[in-house]
């Protein structure tokens, strides 16, 4: 290995030991409460260092919030090979909240954590990535309405419904809100409640 590809790997290196500290406080503390001094402080090196990677605090959530977000995309990439857009939008689903299950952390980031919208503002279009997302799953819906398995005419409505509604089967899962119905039992309820509004979308959204 030359010396500008050790370098870059290093550099790489850094940014992820940066990251995972930065992703670790904010869960832990809020957004809010975390300084980049914390940070520096958890990697037991000098806030100088981190700002030679990320300029202030805005841009390194900005950088978890993106890579989250690609993760969760390319984790879509099945439902391109099934034919169906009824049968995309159910798959969608379960990738969805097998995301959401397997990876607790980066969805309590997109989704749940308290954290100003400003902090997306290290880009022109606010929030982006979850503008891609949600666009996957609009024009699978618009797909749906256009073979009339879904009736409601709206595709941007209808698409908002089904997000909604799966988040909060994730988030309440996620937030152990379901923990009442025993540990044992919650995953099959999760799966059997998304069955039914699964039928329930069928029968006349």
């Amino acid at each position: 290995m030359g010396i500008v590809e050790r370098k870059e790997r290093e550099r790489e290196e850094m940014r992820k030991l940066i990251l995972d500290a930065a992703r670790k406080l904010f869960l832990e503390n809020g957004f809010d409460k975390v300084s980049i001094r914390n940070i520096a402080d958890e990697i037991e090196y000098s806030p100088a260092t981190i700002y030679l990677y990320y300029k202030d605090k805005n841009e390194l959530f900005f950088a978890l919030h993106q890579t989250a977000f690609t993760k969760m995309i390319e984790e879509f990439a099945p439902i391109e090979q099934i034919e169906q857009p009824m049968d995309k939008l159910i798959e969608m689903g379960r990738l969805y909240l097998r995301f959401a299950f397997e990876n607790p952390e980066l969805y309590d980031l997109m989704f749940i954590m308290t954290a100003p919208i400003d902090a997306l503002e290290c880009r022109e279009d606010i929030w982006d990535d979850g503008d891609r997302a949600f666009s996957i799953l609009q024009q699978i819906v618009q797909a749906c309405i256009d073979t009339g398995t879904i009736k409601h005419p709206d595709a941007e409505q209808a698409a908002l419904m089904i997000w909604s509604s799966v988040h909060g089967l994730a988030a309440l899962h996620l937030r152990r809100r379901l923990s009442m119905f025993g540990e044992e039992h919650v995953k099959t309820l999760v799966d059997e409640t998304f069955n039914l509004f699964l039928n329930t979308i069928k029968k006349g959204l």
